[in-house]
This record gives C-alpha cells, structure tokens and sequence, in this order.
C-alpha cells in the first residue's frame, strides 16, 4: 500500500492536530504496536501514561479525523496519540516515510543508493562474530569500565552459583519491610528505601530466568507480589510502589512463559492476586496470561472468580469476571455481563460494541453503539468516545447523512464549542454547512437571548462568543460580549478587534490593567507589560502619542516603588 492509497499524507496530520501536537506525536511513532490498517481505517495501540486505543478514519472529503481514549482526545482532540498512528500508518506504506504534503513541490527522484543498516542492527552480527576469547575479553573489558554492568553480571554469577534456599532467602530479605515500618505504617522515607530493595529483588529473579530457573522465579515473584501487597497497605504513599508492582509482575509473567508452570495453581494464584489489596495497581491481566493457563487453567480461574462474584459481587470481582470472560473468548457472555450494569452515559454500550467489532462482529457491534445513542439521547453528558465511535463507522460506511444527524442531535442537547466543530466537520463532508451552520447560530442567539438581563456572561453567551470568534466573525463577538464578559474572553476579544475597532480595544486592556496595578510578583508584572504594549498599540491606531505618553509616565510615578516592575517595563521598551 502506498500513501495515496491511504489518501492522507503528513501535511493532513499537521493541519488536523496543530503544530504542537503534531511535533509531539512525531516522538510518540516508536510506541505505536497493533497497526491495523483496513478500509478507510486506521486502529493502533500507542504506549504513553496508559496504553491508549486509536483509532482513525479517512474519507475523500474530511480526509482524516481520530478518535482517541485519553484524556485529550475524549475532549475531540486529535491529539499527538492520533498523529503517531497516522505517521506509523504513513511510515508502513512507504519505509523511506511520508510523502510531502500536497501543498509541497514534488521532489525529484533520488538515484539509488545502498542504505547503510542501523546502528543496532550491526551489534548482533558483531558479537557472533567474534569467538569466545575475544567475547571474555569484551566483557571484562566493559564491566571494568561500567560499575553497573559489573554489578549485573556479578549478580547473575552469583545466583547461578547460589542454592534454591540462598535465593529464596535473599528475595525474601529484600522484601522484608520490617527495618523500615514504624507503628504499622511505612512513610515516605522508607517507601523509597523499599523501592530500591524490591528493585534488587527484581533483578535476582530475572538473574534466576537467565540461569535456567525460572520455576524459582515464578515462585519468588508470586510471593514478593503477596508480600508487597502488605507494604501497599500500610504506606503513607502507596503510588510511590506502583512501578515495584509493574516491575514484578512483568517478571512473572516472564518466567511463566518460560517455565511454564501448572495452570490450575496458576490460575488459584492470579485469581487470588486480582481481588487482592494490589488490584487495583497491578497490570497483571487474564487476557495475558491466556496462554499461560490454557483453556482449562481460564476456565478454572473464571469459576473461581464467579464464585466470589455471586457471594459478593463488588467492583474487584466484576472487573475480574469481565477480563476472564474475555480470555475465555465467549463474547456472547462478556457482552451479557457489561449489560446488565449499562453506565447512564453511554460508556458500557460503547465498550460492547468494541468487544463485538474486535471480535469481527461489526454489524452487532454498530447496533449496540446505536442503541447506547437512543438511550442517552437527551443527556449532556454523554460519552464523547461513543459519538465519536458511531460518527466514525458511519464515515467508514459512507453514511455521511447518519454521521450528521448524529452531531446536529449532540449539538441540540449539548451546545459547547467542541460540539459545533464537530457539526461543522460533518456538514462540510456533505457540502450542507451553510444551512446547517445558520440553524445552529440561531439557536445559539436563541439560547443567548433568554440571558440577555444578566450582569455577566451565562453558559449561553459563552459559547456563542466562542462560536463567533472560532468563526472569525470578531465583530459579531464583541457585540455578543456586550461588556460582559470575563477577563480571559474580554482579552481574547481586544486582541481580535485592535485593529479595526482600537478605542472599544483600549477600553478593555485599562479595564483589565486596573487590577493587576494591585498585584505583585514576576506573572502580574508581565501581564502588565503585555497590556501596556497593547495599550500603546491602540494608541498608535488612533494617533494619539501624546496620550499613551501621558498616560505611562502616570503608571511609572505611581507603581515607581517596584522596582522589579520598573526593570521589566524598561526591558519591554515602555
């Protein structure tokens, strides 16, 4: 597949996402994983904080748009995990990397060359390369100069050597929080000194995988893992352990897949694990530990999580029968147990329909989505990633009209900004802007209209100046402001209109300079500065120098007494 093909390029994401987002996502394409590229459809995992789902869809009018589950893409954004996959996408279809945008002169052909290979793909051939003295002599040569790579390979002789009971020992020493606990609580001192020795501990159980033993590392870190749950408990900071609990269930899960060990006590122990006090921290997951216990160890583990389920159904052991019902592979059952505790916002329908699509059931998932739409149709607070999911099938489909009809209904019940965009990209995909656009204006005015008596600005007059300024209509938003409006808004609209409108400008930056001649400290006296370059530029516009000189040599004798401000108004040319 090549570029074309995918009918996006680069200048696309950057025009989408923003320059800023779009340099951020550029360093974010190494941790895309799972790039599926379908019809129209991007989907990709992208490694950050959480590991976030994407998912992007390209049609001939809109180009591309995303969908994202963090924090900023369940706002609309499409934020700097959409540009990764869309890059990563770009990179798949033509290794040496995206093609220019379309606004780019094309560029001529290069000749042919012989690529060098990375950097990191000459080590490996290297080393085998050389025989075993000259492999001795590399080692002992960079452990002499590398005191933590001596410290490793120390380790790993060391463990090699030890017995079954030495090890055992040491990794229970190391997990033994005695010398740090006072009065049954641990505090952040000893937390830390903790970390480092749950560090070390982790390192001799990945030295025990390396020596060949890893039945003694699944041992070792299944009880360094019951033991760090009794530290959790009683720490001041507990989230000060959350990498030790990441760090040692990876190196579980690890050996696990080395050993192999029986999938019944296996799946006693994960179960055990996942209701305990770590739960709610722990990354272990059924789904990957699958292969692990095997048909017989997943179905085990759901019995046993079923059970405690039916005697107490809490959030631990829901959230727990759910991943096992999904590593069991009977959607019809996970779908069953998300019904019948459906979110009032839509969030459980949506993730049915993903359970559904991912398991090739696209039709049934689009029903389910649909259904969460109808459900929650006269909230405000639905959502965003279910509109977003449906809207973006319904491109993917080519039902451009159903994707309208659903941002013009979200817009009706939930008028914001975010929401009018998203109207104004789906109309656009069907050349019906024009109409669509004078409907939502006169809603926006009618809803404005009914706070017109207010002393400041309602929810309503918000965002109509949002809209208005959003569609560089400047002059409508100022009128709309009528002289309310709060200070963040009434700067926005002075910078918008000082060029063409510099009296009712100058108006606004004195009656924002007048509070802040109150205030100290470095932030106040640059928002002073930036005032009073506007204010001088307004003066400029309506030719009036001699007062805009009056009226600084005023603001220098009665603020002289600071002179931090002095200097910074001196530094600003004022």
């Amino acid at each position: 597949m090549t570029n074309s093909q995918l009918g996006f390029n680069e200048g696309d994401l950057r025009e989408a996402a923003g320059s800023t987002s779009f340099s951020r996502g550029e360093e974010y394409v190494g941790a895309v994983s799972g790039l599926d590229i379908g019809d129209g459809t991007i989907r990709a995992d992208v490694a950050g904080r959480e590991t976030y789902r994407v998912t992007l869809v390209v049609t001939p009018r809109t180009r591309v748009t995303g969908a994202c589950d963090c924090p900023y893409g369940a706002d609309g954004t499409f934020c700097k995990h959409c540009v990764a996959v869309g890059l990563a996408a770009l990179r798949h279809a033509s290794p040496a990397g995206p093609r220019p945008s379309a606004e780019a002169d094309p560029a001529p052909a290069p000749r042919p060359a012989t690529a060098l290979p990375r950097r990191e793909d000459m080590i490996a051939p290297w080393l085998e390369s050389l025989d075993r003295e000259a492999l001795l002599a590399l080692l002992g040569e960079e452990s002499a100069a590398d005191a933590e790579l001596r410290g490793r390979l120390l380790l790993r002789a060391e463990v090699a050597r030890a017995d079954r009971t030495t090890v055992r020992d040491r990794v229970k020493g190391l997990l033994d929080a005695g010398a740090f606990a006072r009065d049954g609580h641990a505090d952040g001192d000893a937390v830390e000194a903790y970390v480092q020795q749950v560090a070390e501990a982790v390192a001799v159980l990945r030295a025990l995988i390396a020596a060949g033993r890893a039945a003694e590392a699944v041992d070792g870190a299944q009880w360094a893992l019951w033991r760090l749950g009794g530290v959790y408990e009683s720490a001041d900071e507990p989230d000060d352990l959350f990498r030790s609990v990441h760090d040692l269930v990876a190196v579980h899960l690890r050996a696990c897949r080395t050993a192999r060990p029986a999938p019944e006590p296996t799946a006693r122990w994960l179960v055990g694990h996942l209701l305990g006090p770590i739960a709610d921290v722990t990354p272990a997951d059924p789904v990957g530990y699958r292969d692990i216990l095997g048909p017989a160890g997943v179905a085990q583990a759901l019995g046993l999580a079923t059970e405690v389920w039916q005697r107490d159904p809490g959030s631990k052991a829901v959230r727990l029968r759910e991943r096992l019902l999904k590593a069991h592979g009977d959607v019809d059952a996970l779908v069953d147990a998300y019904a019948a505790d459906l979110a009032p916002d839509g969030a459980t329908h949506l993730r049915i329909a993903r359970e559904l699509d991912e398991a090739g059931r696209a039709a049934d998932a689009l029903e389910w989505a649909e259904r969460g739409l109808r459900a929650t149709a006269r909230r405000r607070d639905v959502d965003h990633q279910l509109v977003e999911w449906v809207c973006a099938r319904y491109a993917r489909l080519g039902r451009l009209d159903d994707a309208l009809a659903v941002r013009r209904d979200r817009f009706q019940s939930d008028t914001t900004l975010h929401s009018y965009r998203s109207l104004r990209s789906a109309a656009r995909a069907c050349d019906r802007w024009e109409t669509e656009r004078e409907a939502a204006l006169e809603r926006l005015r009618a809803d404005a209209s009914r706070h017109s008596g207010s002393s400041g600005l309602a929810d309503a007059d918000r965002v109509l100046v949002d809209v208005l300024l959003d569609e560089g209509d400047v002059d409508a938003a100022w009128e709309a402001a009528a002289g309310r409006a709060d200070d963040r808004r009434l700067l926005t609209l002075a910078d918008r209109v000082r060029d063409h409108r510099p009296a009712d400008a100058l108006a606004a930056y004195l009656r924002l300079l007048e509070p802040l001649k109150q205030s100290t400290g470095d932030q106040a006296y640059q928002e002073i500065a930036r005032l009073l370059r506007s204010i001088r530029a307004c003066h400029e516009r309506l030719g009036t120098p001699q007062e805009w000189s009056r009226r600084i040599a005023a603001l220098r004798t009665e603020l002289g007494r600071k002179p931090k401000l002095m200097k910074i108004l001196d530094h600003n040319g004022l």
